[in-house]
C-alpha cells in the first residue's frame, strides 16, 4: 500500500512539474506578442530573410541547416531572451521543429509557459499578417551574441 501511494505521489509530482505546452494560432500570438511575451524564431538565417520576421521577434536558430542542434549551448542564449519561469513563444515555419523546441523547454529546461505556434511562419504571412525584415533583429542579436 505505502509503495502504491508513493507511485502515485511520484506521478503527480512529475505531471506537476511539467510546464504547459500549448499550440496557438495567429491570433494568439498576436496577442501575447502584445503582452509582451517573448517570441523566439528558431529557424535559420536564411529561412529569416526569405520571409521576414514577426516584428518583435528573437532569432536563435536551433537546428542548423543540416539538421544538428546543441541544445545546451541554444538555452544558455535563449534564458538571455526569457528566463526559465516565465512563459515563452515559440516559431518556426511550419510549427514542426517548434513541437520538439517547446517540449524540450517544457521537460528538460523547466519553463513554465511554452507556446508553439502551430503552422508557423507560413500561416502567419499567408494570412497577411506584419512581418518585418530580419536584418535589424540579427545585427542587434550578433550585437548581443544571442542568434
Amino acid at each position: 500500500m505505502h509503495r502504491l501511494i508513493l507511485v502515485c505521489s511520484l506521478m503527480v509530482a512529475a505531471f506537476a512539474a511539467r510546464a504547459d505546452v500549448v499550440d496557438i494560432d495567429n491570433a494568439e500570438l498576436a496577442k501575447l506578442a502584445a503582452a509582451g511575451v517573448p517570441v523566439i524564431d528558431i529557424r535559420t538565417r536564411p529561412e529569416w530573410e526569405q520571409t521576414g520576421i514577426v516584428p518583435g521577434s528573437h532569432l536563435l536558430t536551433f537546428f542548423d541547416e543540416r539538421g544538428q542542434a546543441d541544445p545546451a549551448a541554444w538555452l544558455e542564449r535563449a534564458k538571455a531572451i526569457s528566463k526559465p519561469g516565465d512563459p515563452v513563444v515559440v516559431i518556426c515555419r511550419t510549427g514542426n521543429r517548434t513541437k520538439v523546441v517547446s517540449q524540450f523547454l517544457s521537460q528538460r529546461a523547466g519553463y513554465a509557459k511554452v507556446y508553439n505556434v502551430r503552422n508557423g511562419i507560413v500561416a502567419w504571412t499567408k494570412e497577411g499578417r506584419p512581418v518585418g525584415s530580419a536584418a535589424p533583429a540579427l545585427a542587434a542579436c550578433r550585437a548581443a551574441k544571442t542568434c
